[in-house]
C-alpha cells in the first residue's frame, strides 16, 4: 500500500567509530545532560520536554485527555532507545515545526516505512533536508558526529538505493540558506547552548563545509 504522506522520522545515525573510541565518546555524550539542557531551555516557555523512549520516536502534544490520547501536561519530543543521534534528530523536527504542527502527534505526519517506492523516498527527502541541515549543525554544537540519514535500506520498487551524496548536497545547500538568512529561532537557540556546553564553535565548521 502505498503511502498517503510523508513520516518526519528517520533515525539518525552516528558515523561508526573505532573501539578505542566508543568510552570516550560514551562519556562526553551523556543522554541525561542532553535532556537537561533541552528541558532547561524550552520546558518554561514551550511546555515540551525531551523523553528517552523505548521503541520509535513520536512527538506527543499536551493533552487533557480528550479524544484516544492519555492526558499528559506538557509535550514530548521522544527519541528512540536512548540513543544520543536519534535525540538530535528529534529535536531538530520539533525546532523546525510550527505552532499548529505542534499540537498534532508527530506533527501531523504519516510514518512511510523503509522500502518506500522512488516517489516516496523522494517525497521523503524532500521533508527531511531542513530538519538534516538543522542536526548537522546540532551535532557540530555538540562535538558529535553526523551521518546523512536516506533511512530507506531496502531500497525502490526497482531495486535502487537513494543518491545519498546528491541527498547529502540538497543539505548542505540548505544549510548555506541557514547561514545565510538564520537558522529557525528555537535551533539557533538549543545550537548556540550545546556549543557553550560542549565548547564547540559549530557556525565555523559549517561555514567551512558549505565553501
Amino acid at each position: 500500500m502505498g503511502c498517503q504522506s510523508v513520516s518526519v522520522h528517520s533515525i539518525s545515525k552516528a558515523v561508526p567509530i573505532k573501539s578505542s573510541q566508543a568510552d570516550d565518546v560514551a562519556l562526553v555524550h551523556q543522554i541525561t545532560d542532553l535532556k537537561r539542557l533541552f528541558d532547561d531551555t524550552f520546558a518554561s516557555d514551550f511546555n515540551t520536554r525531551l523523553i528517552k523512549g523505548d521503541d520509535e520516536p513520536i512527538y506527543l502534544p499536551a493533552n487533557t485527555g480528550e479524544g484516544k490520547l492519555p492526558a499528559q501536561p506538557f509535550a514530548q519530543v521522544v527519541f528512540a532507545h536512548g540513543f544520543y543521534a536519534s535525540a538530535l534528530h528529534e529535536i531538530a523536527h520539533w525546532c523546525l515545526a510550527g505552532e499548529q504542527r505542534r499540537t498534532q502527534v508527530d506533527y501531523g505526519y504519516w510514518y512511510c516505512p523503509d522500502g518506500r517506492t522512488a516517489e516516496e523516498q523522494q517525497k521523503f527527502q524532500s521533508v527531511e533536508i531542513k530538519p538534516q541541515a538543522i542536526e548537522w549543525a546540532l551535532s557540530l554544537a555538540a562535538g558529535f558526529r553526523f551521518q546523512v540519514s536516506c533511512d530507506n535500506l531496502s531500497g525502490d520498487e526497482f531495486g535502487q538505493q537513494p543518491d545519498r551524496l546528491a541527498f547529502e548536497k540538497q543539505i548542505l545547500d540548505q544549510i548555506k540558506v541557514y547561514l545565510d538568512n538564520g537558522y529557525p529561532p528555537r535551533a539557533q537557540l538549543f545550537i548556540e547552548c550545546l556549543a557553550a556546553f560542549y565548547n564547540q564553535s559549530p557556525f565555523d565548521e559549517l561555514k567551512r563545509l558549505v565553501t
